[in-house]
């Protein structure tokens, strides 16, 4: 009887054990099928990252050239210096080469000689002579591969207008960064297989992926043109004593842009570098914040991304109003005693004694204030400001560099006689430069709104037109 029960209880034992093992057994093979079927390609992965290294070949980005041709913006070839850990045979030795070699201290080379990464930089831009020093020294571990830095062989000319890039290759300001997509070339890529210890195999070599090089930016500028323009607004900056000046050269029947000229300017090669020596003197007093914003400004495009009020320019606008709507002619007379009265405001001619009697044209010629307050009230609100959207001044000019600007009008219903008096000789609303300059050419044009623009043609390596 009691053997009997001693079987019973070892056979029961026997079908829970046997029971546990199937339900792994189950268990392992769902996991098993749960890799395969789920997770296989995601430890695939992670298998490849393991085994795999990659290293950037970065693309050559670019050049920028006139529309003769001339390059204003290129690329160079530098080198890039890193390092593999795993394949660093000594630590020590490498990173005192490599300090000596690119003029780094031994502390900061050996604190990243021994980071335990995949692929660790060691410095970017690396002569061709400092790369082939460190090639003949032979250091197992340190990868040498192409780089490129930007490079404008004339310095500050256009500089507002060309921009710049930044250290990672890629358009920080003007025509750089509205062309980005062009000029940006694609990276390659060098993949080498390793074993777990990041060691590469022997045998396996290394795989090289092509990358593409930029497209070329042709643009309307002019180098002849661009050079002239900025030594008049120099000139003409320093004869009046102004803080700043513009000066733009645009062909009016189809708005190509030959010159922007700005002055002060930049060394586009040194972006960083403040031109302005009293700001200079104080400029490690400042907080970061101040010093991006005083940076800011020194790249700003005023012509594009500033509203001002245009004053006698703006007077062209008020006189194609009045003639196209047949309130005046070239002979018509009109007396300016210095100044006129609007509403119960005495408003000043320029010229304090007054130009006399004159006619339209005299008017247009000598600049009369008086005139041009007569001719934007006898147009009367609706019809000045239908001018007003005519010329689209409430609407960018759609040139092609970021950050353009809009001009600012008063509220029409805002707007009574001595508000539209001193807008007909341009004051009382704010535009951009480059909106009067529009303004200008559709007045000389026939009519026609132009779209300002740079940019000409975009060309691949082989100089073949792709847009």
């Amino acid at each position: 009887m009691k053997s009997h029960y001693v079987n019973t209880i070892y056979r029961n034992r026997l079908r829970i054990l046997a029971v546990i093992l199937l339900v792994c057994l189950l268990g392992l093979m769902l996991r098993v099928v749960y890799i395969k079927l789920v997770s296989g390609g995601y430890l695939t992965e992670l298998s490849d990252e393991l085994h795999n290294r990659e290293r950037t070949l970065e693309s050559k980005r670019g050049d920028i050239v006139d529309r003769s041709g001339v390059v204003l913006a290129t690329s160079g070839s530098i080198c890039r210096v890193s390092v593999v850990h795993n394949q660093v045979e000594n630590e020590e030795e490498t990173a005192r080469v490599l300090a000596e070699i690119l003029g780094l201290t031994y502390e900061e080379v050996l604190e990243k000689v021994q980071k335990r990464v995949a692929l660790q930089i060691i410095q970017n831009q690396v002569s061709t002579e400092q790369a082939q020093q460190i090639r003949q020294a032979n250091l197992p571990g340190v990868m040498i591969d192409e780089n490129y830095d930007r490079y404008y062989p004339f310095g500050s000319l256009a500089a507002q207008t060309l921009g710049f890039v930044g250290s990672d290759n890629q358009g920080v300001v003007g025509l750089e960064v509205a062309y980005d997509a062009y000029l940006q070339g694609i990276d390659g890529r060098i993949l080498s297989l390793t074993d777990a210890r990041g060691v590469n195999l022997e045998g396996q070599g290394e795989q090289l992926e092509e990358g593409a090089d930029g497209h070329v930016l042709q643009i309307t500028l002019d180098v002849n043109l661009q050079q002239y323009a900025e030594q008049l607004i120099e000139k003409a900056v320093t004869q009046k004593n102004a803080n700043k000046g513009a000066l733009i050269a645009m062909n009016p029947q189809n708005g190509e842009i030959y010159a922007m000229a700005l002055y002060p300017s930049f060394d586009l090669n040194t972006p960083f570098t403040i031109q302005d020596e009293t700001l200079a003197q104080t400029w490690d007093q400042m907080d970061e914040a101040a010093q991006m914003d005083a940076l800011n400004q020194m790249w700003r495009n005023w012509c594009i991304n500033d509203t001002y009020e245009p004053g006698s320019t703006f007077k062209i606008v008020t006189a194609s109003a009045a003639l196209e709507e047949g309130l005046t002619s070239l002979e018509e007379g009109f007396h300016c005693s210095g100044s006129l009265v609007v509403a119960d405001r005495r408003i000043r001619c320029h010229k304090s004694g007054g130009h006399g009697s004159l006619t339209f044209l005299q008017g247009v010629q000598q600049s009369c204030n008086p005139v041009f307050m007569t001719l934007a009230l006898r147009l009367g609100v609706d019809r000045f400001y239908e001018y007003l959207d005519r010329f689209e001044f409430d609407e960018k000019t759609g040139i092609d560099v970021p950050g353009e600007a809009t001009g600012l009008m008063h509220d029409k219903a805002n707007v009574g006689p001595v508000e539209l008096a001193t807008m007909g000789f341009g004051q009382s609303l704010t535009i951009t430069p480059i909106q009067l300059l529009r303004t200008a050419a559709a007045v000389v044009n026939g009519g026609t709104m132009v779209t300002p623009h740079f940019g000409k043609s975009i060309m691949d390596s082989s100089a073949q037109t792709v847009l």
